[in-house]
């Protein structure tokens, strides 16, 4: 399923209305154009250029139908079998395309705390690992997987007021 640009206009957010409320909101960040990228390794070949962290985003969901959006450092290894112990929630799966749809509008490959400016209904447990509580820039995917936005967490404060998403910070 292709997360491009190419198909923005079928989002139910385009990512220049996303980075036009950054500009309302006075969030700065930098913007990086390349191919569709989908898998972190995938990622790696195109992050020369781009200093800071790099990130990969979990959509999941636990046996009780609580939705999470994980967000670690990209070469942090997830134990899925211990991983709902950590974050005080029942076992987890990966949630399914539609769900992702329904909840982020977003398709595989362009998840990101970003999307959260489509989930209206605030189903969303925004989970950030601990690390990533840092001044250096962090990488995202705008709801499309061929741009990545680098920006400050910290600085992502009003996007996340606005939205009505917390980020909870968990060690791994």
């Amino acid at each position: 399923m292709d997360a491009s640009s190419k198909f923005k206009d079928t989002l139910p957010t385009k990512p220049e209305k996303l980075l036009l409320k950054f500009e309302e909101l006075g969030i700065k960040y930098n913007k990086f154009e390349h191919p569709p990228l989908f898998m972190v390794n995938d990622a790696k070949k195109y992050q020369k250029g781009m200093k800071g962290i790099h990130v990969k985003n979990l959509f999941l969901r636990d046996k009780k139908k609580k939705n999470f959006l994980l967000i670690t450092e990209q070469d942090t290894e997830i134990n899925m079998k211990t991983l709902h112990q950590k974050i005080g929630s029942h076992r987890l799966s990966f949630g399914n395309l539609d769900r992702l749809w329904q909840y982020l509008g977003v398709r595989p490959g362009a998840v990101s705390p970003l999307a959260l400016i489509n989930d209206q209904e605030k189903s969303i447990t925004l989970l950030v690992q601990d690390i990533l509580q840092t001044e250096q820039q962090i990488h995202f995917h705008p709801l499309v997987n061929d741009l990545t936005v680098g920006l400050k967490l910290n600085e992502l404060d009003p996007f996340f007021k606005f939205t009505g998403h917390q980020p909870k910070f968990v060690k791994l």
